[in-house]
């Protein structure tokens, strides 16, 4: 079922995308609160009123005052937003995404865009922002960030995950969610403020979406999300998603993702008495399949390290846990071999992947039923999309997105490194299963990749520097002139 909220900000109860506020409503709200030589208009519009030998003079300063309220913020300020953001705990598996939804509508309503609060899931909100075009008919751009964070060891941090300390000494910006992904979602609403300010419209309806439980899967975010009627109204044309940092100069752009297979594999056998040498017991079954994945790991991860391949581009293994045993108050009986032993696995395949013979594998050598053994995927992602297609975005000049997104990179002062394949997953998967282009692209540079461990930090300088990134794609992706006729340049021809 789907909600819609009160908005946070302004202060009014209606179920309608808010309208941009008029610059006039920082103005004093009652008459005799006005300045002399202002008077209030219908629709709360302000009128220079006709003062003998005062108007040549306050004009002036009126203006002034107007353009001032209407320039780009300063930098401390932009930083002091962010840090505002990083200190609501969002963290799962408990986010409270209410309080970030409320700060995100103050936020949205200050840069003067329409807000609605969408529920596909109870209690878990998201937000779906949108700046009008001048041609709505047009294939719109969505800037997709998720609100939700991983959890944090606080004893093990620098400065409290939660602080979004900024240390003076080394500009760095800590705090869970600094990398992943509140410094994307908070550069958005920066940009587009430096953009309003400046007075730029965009051609196209430009959409941006906060959405809860990434780091869970997005099974009730954007997967419920790209299934409704709500989305299909946007006709979205390409989607920006999250990336990662890149120790390097160069700006990192992802085309695809590697899918996800979680999956148990279990072994049973009869139970023994500790002492007793015989084939067949759980733990020897499994502890065969853990060697044989162990070296189809070893073989992949070679290739990465030897430079042939990206991480992306591999099939990785990592195992989760492993659980066998017969426990006591103590500990575990040490004279029983146990009936049953089971290993936990995390596996992500790239959209390259013959899945089918990687299954096979799967069933014939890691998981036997010759050595009583048994698989469970507990996750099976998809690598293709909808049409039987590998779900990857064309990241070359045969796409007509990928030059303009280029381009705008390097005009802002940054480049591209080669185009990736996500080494994780995100929630682009899900707009590239449907056949719409997503690039993932999170502008950090010369910072370690710091997502999901501690000491997360992102230094202000490249929080500044991505807002200015963004300001150029954005601009750039608005105005892009594609092949299609939309309905108002049909209607002037």
């Amino acid at each position: 079922m789907i909600t819609v909220s009160a908005p946070v900000a302004p202060r009014r109860h209606h179920h309608q995308l808010q309208s941009p506020t008029p610059v006039s409503a920082a103005l004093p709200t009652h008459r005799h609160d006005l300045p002399p030589f202002l008077v209030r208009g219908s629709e709360g519009s302000m009128w220079i009123a006709p003062m003998a030998g005062l108007t040549k003079i306050l004009l002036p300063l009126l203006l002034l005052s107007v353009a001032a309220a209407a320039s780009p913020s300063s930098d401390a300020e932009a930083v002091s937003r962010f840090q505002e953001y990083l200190r609501i705990d969002t963290a799962q598996p408990t986010p409270d995404y209410a309080a970030a939804v409320a700060f995100l509508r103050d936020q949205a309503a200050a840069v003067g865009l329409e807000a609605r609060t969408l529920e596909f899931a109870a209690g878990k909100p998201l937000l779906l922002l949108r700046w009008p075009g001048r041609r709505p008919s047009l294939p719109s751009i969505l800037l997709n960030s998720h609100t939700d964070v991983v959890p944090s060891e606080p004893k093990k941090w620098e400065h409290a995950p939660l602080s979004a300390t900024l240390d003076e000494a080394s500009g760095r910006i800590y705090a869970r969610g600094s990398q992943d992904m509140k410094c994307v979602g908070m550069q958005y609403l920066e940009a587009i403020r430096h953009l309003r300010n400046a007075g730029f419209v965009p051609d196209r309806n430009i959409y941006i979406i906060f959405v809860p439980d990434e780091e869970i899967g997005g099974h009730e975010g954007v997967e419920l999300f790209v299934a409704s009627k709500e989305f299909k109204e946007l006709n979205v044309g390409l989607v920006l998603d999250e990336g990662l940092a890149s120790p390097g100069e160069e700006y990192r752009v992802f085309y695809a993702e590697r899918s996800p297979w979680w999956l148990t594999i279990k072994a049973k056998g009869a139970p023994g008495h500790g002492a007793k040498l015989y084939d067949g017991s759980a733990m020897e079954n499994l502890m065969k399949s853990v060697e044989a994945l162990r070296r189809f790991r070893t073989a992949q991860f070679d290739l990465v390290k030897s430079g042939e391949k990206a991480e992306g581009d591999v099939v990785s293994v990592n195992f989760a846990y492993l659980k066998a045993g017969t426990p006591t108050p103590t500990g575990f009986v040490m004279n029983l071999q146990p009936s049953e032993a089971e290993v936990g696995i995390d596996i992500r395949i790239p959209p390259s992947v013959h899945t089918e013979a990687l299954e096979k594998r799967l069933a014939e050598e890691w998981a036997p039923s010759s050595r009583n053994m048994t698989f469970e995927f507990k996750q099976k992602g998809s690598v293709l999309d909808k049409l039987g297609k590998p779900a990857m975005t064309i990241a070359d000049s045969s796409n007509p997105w990928w030059p303009v997104f280029e381009e705008s990179v390097r005009r802002a002062g940054g480049k591209l490194g080669k185009p990736e394949i996500f080494p994780a997953s995100t929630d682009a998967r899900y707009f590239r299963e449907i056949g719409i282009p997503a690039f993932g692209f999170s502008p950090m540079a010369n910072t370690p990749v710091l997502l999901h461990d501690h000491n997360e930090f992102l230094s202000k300088d490249e929080y500044l520097k991505g807002i200015g990134i963004y300001e150029s794609v954005i601009k750039a992706l608005a105005t892009h002139k594609d092949d299609g006729i939309d309905e108002e340049s049909r209607a002037e021809l």
